[in-house]
């Protein structure tokens, strides 16, 4: 046996709840299309790399000045990894802010999103600071000297010209016949 509720209550009551479902679901669909439109920037300390990454993580843009070209290759390539990483790393702080705006009610559902993001991009390491360049204390005071190169061998002796020789092959001692002048 039901029981009905004065005036209709039961069939108002799951009339309430699919609304609200209906509605939270609107606002799920908003914060997937707002989420996917979600892109980060990022620049390297030196403004000479820039990297733009989409909601997923994936490179939408890079761009590198003509500063670079008094860099090596691998100094570039790694300020490119370390951009795009910061830019990567910037993702779930952006994603949780259009969640907010969009299903701010369901704290559980945002802390599950932004903890996988923060799982696939973590916060890159702090970059170390460039070895300074060995120097080499000089009388004079500091110097960069770049490393020394052994000495070259000492000159070998004259070999004796065979009219100076007594010996009675005329001088030949058996090495080479070639005579340095």
């Amino acid at each position: 046996m039901t029981e009905s509720l004065p005036g209709g209550g039961a069939a108002a009551q799951i009339d309430q709840w699919v609304a609200a479902a209906k509605a939270k679901a609107e606002r799920y669909q908003a914060m997937q299309a707002a989420t996917s439109q979600v892109s980060v920037s990022e620049s390297s300390p030196d403004g000479m790399i820039s990297v733009t990454v989409d909601s997923a993580g994936n490179v939408t843009d890079l761009r590198i000045t003509d500063g670079v070209r008094e860099s090596t290759g691998a100094k570039v390539a790694a300020a490119v990894l370390s951009t795009l990483r910061r830019a990567q790393a910037r993702l779930p702080e952006r994603l949780g802010e259009v969640m907010a705006e969009t299903i701010g009610d369901d704290q559980p559902t945002m802390d599950t999103i932004v903890g996988r993001y923060r799982a696939k991009f973590p916060e890159p390491e702090p970059e170390q600071p460039p070895e300074p360049p060995q120097h080499v204390r000089d009388i004079g005071g500091i110097a960069d000297t770049p490393p020394q190169a052994p000495p070259p061998p000492p000159p070998r002796p004259p070999r004796p010209r065979p009219d100076e020789d007594d010996d009675e092959d005329g001088g030949f001692d058996g090495g080479s016949i070639m005579i340095r002048t």
